[in-house]
Parts: C-alpha cells; sequence; structure tokens
C-alpha cells in the first residue's frame, strides 16, 4: 500500500493550506465581529498544523505531528480563555463588535 503522501502529493497539501490561512487572514481583517475572528485565527492555526504534519510526514519524522498535537492542546486552552472573556464583554456591554470594543482602552 503506497503512502497516502505519494497518493496525494505534497503540493496539493501546500496549496490548501495556504488557502485555509488566506481565508483566515480575509476572517481576520475584514471582519468586525470577535466571534468570527477567533474562528479565523483558529483557520489559520489548522492551515499551519496541516502543513507541519504534511512535512513531517513527507520527511518520516513524527517530531512535527507531536509539535501539532501539542500545539492543538495549546489553541484550545486559547480558545477556551478568549471565549470567556468574550463573555464577560458581551455581559458588560450587551455585544462584541470590535470597533466598539476599542473605547475600553485605558
Amino acid at each position: 500500500m503506497e503512502n497516502i503522501l505519494q497518493q496525494v502529493g505534497i503540493d496539493n497539501y501546500i496549496y490548501l493550506s495556504t488557502l485555509l490561512f488566506c481565508v483566515g487572514i480575509f476572517g481576520v481583517l475584514f471582519r468586525r465581529n470577535a466571534i468570527v475572528m477567533f474562528m479565523s485565527i483558529e483557520i489559520m492555526l489548522n492551515a499551519v498544523n496541516l502543513l507541519l504534519v504534511a512535512f513531517s510526514t513527507y520527511h518520516q519524522d513524527a517530531a512535527g505531528q507531536v509539535f501539532v498535537f501539542f500545539s492543538m492542546a495549546v489553541a484550545a486552552a486559547e480558545v477556551a480563555v478568549g471565549l470567556a472573556i468574550l463573555v464577560a464583554v458581551y455581559r458588560n456591554h450587551n455585544g462584541i463588535d470590535i470597533d466598539n470594543l476599542k473605547k475600553l482602552k485605558g
């Protein structure tokens, strides 16, 4: 049985990762909703993780896949903290629009 990377090709993984990363950048730059911005950051992180796993498989080294595992664990903690902050801001200001949150600067 052939390796899946030989069947699909690493260039397709690069294209998919680039597309996902560009979608994430578009979401961060042009959307003003904080939840959509968090989702876009997660899409960008997953694009990088996909590319890291693809290159790790290409070079037959498991270190990249282990790094992705820990990166996803840290990302899950980041999402939990970020959503907790957004819930607290929503309760105090009745909205999570980024333009309205600029008033919170000290």
